[in-house]
């Protein structure tokens, strides 16, 4: 069935402002395209992080000309002004690169696969092992596949183009979660009270609690809590990253929190705020969220306050966006299934949500190796994490977490095995434990001297025999371990 022509927006008669406004815009858009640098809030875009997007750099006119087409046709798309200014940041860096070790590429026509090689190797000396210096070889390449799809220059040779292989590897991650001594600190009541401002103390809240991004928390609206059918709140706001609106569950506090803020925004506005946390200043009517820019400065003002150390005495190091990876790490700690994370935290897909399980296992797997083993002889047990079973031994070593976890300790009999011993494992060869579970072995063997002070006097001489067994590793176990934790080397350590 056909659309009245009177329902279709692009033939309703506009009014004369909206008139006058598009023509602003084309003529701001006509006006900018031709100057070397853009003034984005001229081209209508308003974006706290960047103010302008500067093509002056790059050498060559006729790639300053594809240059410029390709940004506008970034922005036309919705694509954030960052990630615009990164592609024309690419695109400057590889002409400055032409100028110095190609100066006889007048056009696309003249580039080849030998260029793209000499221009992997320069940057492979400038910015090796850095986020740079992949992101310049992926925009670039994006810059070529866009030319090709649209046809804006067909002389653009098929085999400049840069393949898988030609990326750096990118080096593992170290875990960006906050430690749980860190987050201790940050979660007490009384270095919360030492915000003074309750909108930078409810921000902190949703940080935490909600894994947000920074810039999705500082825009929030003030009709950002719904309910579902069984009256369970939840945190609506939009993604800004992903450009759609995400929910999150949230607690019964965490949404009285809100609402209290919102009643603190009705006294100061009392035709009502649109957003959440509104500028303090130049604001009069709170159409402006306060930037993210400056709750980071308040941020580092309030750790200094609460004077947050990590577990070596040493001052903290806290970002907005470190409660977004710590809620991440503990969720698959406690084993939240990994789609239920994705969710919680609206990854596109499982790739960004299954590193923070694989950052979860390693930090585990260097906890483990370094702390030191003993089994129920006192021995030390070494296993080398470098050594040729190192993958094969850790793998088990989970597998015996998560299926056989003692507590006192860790089986390291294989999964597959049944175990013979039936004396809660302290007769058992395949035990190892660590300093972790000294105060369990402490009342264990209280337990156990009081069941031979009991068989004694009763004159039950077979479990007096198998509990000196006992008793004897667990004097072993505990001598080892507590001389261990008092700071003496062990007799084999490096």
């Amino acid at each position: 069935m056909s659309t009245p022509s009177a329902l279709i927006p692009e033939q309703l008669p506009r009014t004369g402002s909206e008139r006058r406004r598009t023509s602003r815009q084309t003529s701001s858009w006509d006006t900018e395209y031709g100057r070397d640098v853009w003034r984005l809030r001229e081209l209508g875009i308003k974006d706290k992080r960047l103010a302008r997007i500067t093509f002056e750099d790059i050498p060559q006119p006729w790639l300053k000309a594809l240059a410029k087409r390709w940004a506008r046709w970034r922005l036309a798309t919705g694509l954030g002004v960052v990630s615009v200014s990164s592609g024309t940041r690419a695109i400057t860096f590889f002409g400055q690169f032409l100028t110095a070790a190609a100066p006889s590429v007048q056009g696309l026509g003249q580039l080849d696969r030998e260029a793209l090689e000499r221009y992997l190797v320069h940057l492979h000396a400038r910015c090796s092992g850095t986020v740079k210096h992949r992101m310049l070889i992926g925009q670039l390449n994006l810059f070529f596949t866009t030319i090709r799809q649209h046809g804006w220059d067909d002389s653009l040779p098929s085999a400049v183009m840069f393949y898988s292989e030609d990326f750096p590897k990118e080096a593992i991650r170290q875990p960006r979660a906050l430690s749980e001594t860190v987050m201790a600190q940050l979660e007490n009541p009384d270095n919360l009270a030492k915000w003074n401002n309750p909108s930078y103390t409810l921000i902190t809240q949703i940080l935490m609690g909600c894994g947000l991004r920074i810039t999705d928390t500082v825009r929030l609206p003030t009709d950002c809590i719904v309910y579902d059918g069984e009256g369970a709140p939840y945190l609506r706001y939009l993604n800004h990253k992903m450009k759609r609106e995400a929910l999150v569950p949230i607690d019964a506090e965490l949404a009285d929190a809100i609402t209290a803020q919102r009643c603190r925004l009705q006294e100061r506005w009392p035709g009502g705020a649109p957003v959440l946390f509104p500028r303090a200043t130049h604001n009069d009517d709170g159409q402006e969220s306060v930037s993210d820019g400056v709750y980071r400065k308040a941020l580092h003002r309030w750790l200094k306050r609460c004077a947050v150390r990590d577990e070596h005495g040493q001052p903290v190091r806290v970002v907005p966006h470190s409660f977004r990876h710590t809620l991440g790490t503990r969720l698959i700690n406690r084993d939240v299934p990994q789609e239920v994370v994705r969710r919680i935290l609206d990854h596109d897909s499982h790739v960004m949500t299954a590193h923070y399980a694989l950052l979860s296992d390693i930090t585990i797997r260097r906890h483990w190796e370094a702390a030191r083993k003993v089994n129920i002889k006192g021995e030390t047990v070494t296993l080398d994490p470098d050594g040729p079973l190192a993958e094969a031994a850790w793998a088990k070593q989970r597998v015996g977490r998560a299926t056989q976890a003692l507590p006192n300790g860790f089986c390291g009999l294989p999964v597959q095995k049944s175990c013979p011993h039936a004396n809660a494992c302290l007769s058992c060869p395949m035990f190892i434990t660590t300093s972790e579970f000294l105060p369990e072995h402490r009342q264990h063997r209280q337990q156990v001297v009081q069941i031979i002070t009991a068989a004694e006097a009763r004159g039950q001489q077979r479990l007096i025999e198998m509990n000196q067994q006992v008793l004897g590793n667990l004097d072993q176990i505990i001598t080892t371990l507590e001389r261990d934790q008092d700071g003496e080397a062990a007799p084999d350590a490096c």
